[in-house]
C-alpha cells in the first residue's frame, strides 16, 4: 500500500514529485483494475496535467478518490446506477473543493453500491477476489488496499467507511458527525451519512484529515500518553465470527502487553434501543431522499432495494420521531459513558470479508453511526487464510483525534505483538 504521510514528507523535501506519485498509482492501476474493478471513472490525462502542475498545500500532489456519489464537475457521477451514467454535476462537492485546496488531486471517482444500499458492485477484494471488499464505500477500501491510491473518501450510512476498511485490510475514520461537509454528497439518510477517509495506517488517515480540515487531527510523532480502553461485544447487535472474537482478544492482550488499561463496559438499554432504532431512521430517510428514483426508475433499482424503500415508505412518521427520540437519549447517555475510559474497543465487522454474493452485514457499525461518534478501524490482524479483520476504536463525540491517537497505540501494539 501507499503511505500517504510518508509520501507527503517526501514531496516536500523534493525527494519525489506529484508526477511519480502518480506514476505509482498508475502501474497499480494497471495491474490490478481489470480483476478488481475498483474505478466507476478514471482520467489520468488530466490527473497528470494537475501533477505536472505541482499542487501546492499539505497534501503536495498526493492522489485522492471520491466515491461516485461525491458529486464531481470535471467527471460524471453516477451514484451507483445506470440510469444516472451521463450525470454530471454543474459543482463539486465542498469536500472536492477542501482537497483540492489542500494539494490533492483527483484521478478517478471509486465504485459504490447502487445508490450506496446493499447491493454487491462490481468491485472485488484485493485479498482474495472471490470476496467481497464490503460496501457501499468499496472501490476506495479495494483501491487503498491494492496501492492505486494513498487516500480516497467513502461515505457511512450505517457500516459503509468502517466494514470495507476491515474487509480490506485499510485504516478508515467516520469522523464525528458533520466535522466533514456532506453537501454535494448524495443523501441517503442525511440524519446518519458521514463522510469518512481511508489510508494504509491510522497515521496517514489522520494526517490527511488535518491536511483537508484544519483540524489538529495528526498523531504521528507526537505522545498522547497511555489511553484506557473499555472493550464491549455489543451483545444486542448479535454474535461475532470466530475470527472477529480472536481479533478482539489479541488485540486485548497486545493493548495489555503495551501498558493500557483494559475494561470491560456495558451498553444499557438505551444503546439497544437506539441500534434498533438506526434502521428505522435509515429507511424512512432514504424512501424520502430517494423518493424520485422509486418512483421514476423502479424498474431499474435491485428488489433489495425496491423493497427497503417501500418498506421505508411505511413507516409511520409518530414512528420515526419516536426513533428519533430514542437516538437523542443515547446520544446523551454517550457522556458519561466516556467519563471513567477514553475509547470503546469492539469489532469493526462480524468476522472477515465474506463471498462477494453479499456486502456484508453492518450490525457493529450501526450504533456509532447513529450516536454520530468518530470511529477508526484499526487493522492489523490476519486469520490463518491471511484474510483482514479489523478493529473499531470508538471516542466521544468531538474527540477526534483522541479517537485516531488511542487507534495509532493499538495499531503499534498489534504490530509489536506480531513481531514478537
Amino acid at each position: 500500500m501507499l503511505r500517504a504521510l510518508d509520501l507527503a514528507e517526501a514531496l516536500d523535501e523534493g525527494d519525489i514529485t506529484p508526477q511519480a506519485v502518480l506514476e505509482l498509482c498508475a502501474q497499480a492501476i494497471a495491474a490490478r483494475e481489470a480483476e478488481l474493478g475498483c474505478f466507476q471513472h478514471l482520467d489520468l490525462d488530466r490527473a497528470r496535467i494537475l501533477a505536472a502542475r505541482r499542487p501546492r498545500g499539505p497534501l503536495g500532489g498526493l492522489p485522492v478518490g471520491m466515491k461516485d456519489i461525491i458529486e464531481t464537475a470535471a467527471m460524471p457521477t453516477a451514484y451507483g446506477v445506470p440510469f444516472y451514467r451521463d450525470n454530471r454535476p454543474v459543482a463539486d462537492a465542498p469536500i472536492v473543493v477542501l482537497t483540492e485546496d489542500a494539494g490533492g488531486i483527483v484521478p478517478g471517482k471509486t465504485v459504490t453500491t447502487e445508490l450506496a444500499f446493499l447491493s454487491p458492485p462490481k468491485t472485488r477484494n484485493p485479498h482474495d477476489p472471490r470476496r467481497t471488499p464490503g460496501g457501499s464505500s468499496s472501490g476506495s477500501a479495494a483501491a487503498v488496499a491494492a496501492g492505486m491510491l494513498p487516500l480516497a473518501f467513502g461515505t457511512q450510512t450505517s457500516g459503509s467507511v468502517i466494514r470495507p476498511a476491515s474487509f480490506c485490510g485499510v485504516a478508515a475514520m467516520k469522523p464525528s458527525y458533520r466535522l466533514l461537509p456532506i453537501s454535494g454528497v448524495k443523501p441517503f439518510a442525511p440524519l446518519l451519512d458521514t463522510l469518512g477517509l481511508m489510508g494504509a495506517r491510522v497515521a496517514d488517515v489522520a494526517f490527511g484529515l488535518e491536511a483537508i480540515t484544519g483540524r489538529a487531527l495528526r498523531v504521528d510523532g507526537q505522545d498522547f500518553g497511555t489511553p484506557t480502553f473499555g472493550v464491549t461485544r455489543m451483545p444486542f447487535a448479535g454474535s461475532a465470527e470466530p475470527e472477529a472474537e480472536a481479533a478482539l482478544r489479541r488485540a486485548i492482550h497486545a493493548l495489555g502487553k503495551a501498558g493500557a488499561k483494559v475494561v470491560d463496559v456495558t451498553l444499557d438499554g438505551r444503546f439497544a434501543a437506539a441500534h434498533d432504532a438506526q434502521r428505522t431512521i435509515s429507511l424512512f430517510e432514504a424512501a424520502q431522499h430517494l423518493a424520485f428514483e422509486h418512483r421514476r426508475h423502479p424498474e431499474a433499482l435491485s428488489a433489495t432495494l425496491r423493497a427497503a424503500l417501500d418498506e421505508g415508505r411505511a413507516i409511520p412518521v409518530v414512528e420515526f420521531d419516536a426513533a428519533r427520540s430514542v437516538a437523542n437519549k443515547a446520544r446523551k447517555a454517550t457522556h458519561a459513558l466516556f467519563e471513567p475510559i477514553d475509547v470503546l474497543l469492539t469489532y469493526s465487522a462480524p468476522g472477515p470479508a465474506p463471498l462477494a454474493d453479499t456486502t456484508g452485514d453492518p450490525r457493529f457499525n450501526r450504533l456509532v453511526t447513529l450516536l454520530g461518534l468518530p470511529a477508526v478501524n484499526v487493522p492489523g490482524c490476519r486469520t490463518d487464510e491471511g484474510l483482514p479483520v479489523g478493529l473499531q476504536v470508538v471516542a466521544a463525540f468531538g474527540d477526534d483525534q483522541r479517537a485516531l491517537a488511542a487507534a495509532a497505540f493499538l495499531e503499534g501494539a498489534l504490530a509489536v505483538s506480531e513481531a514478537a
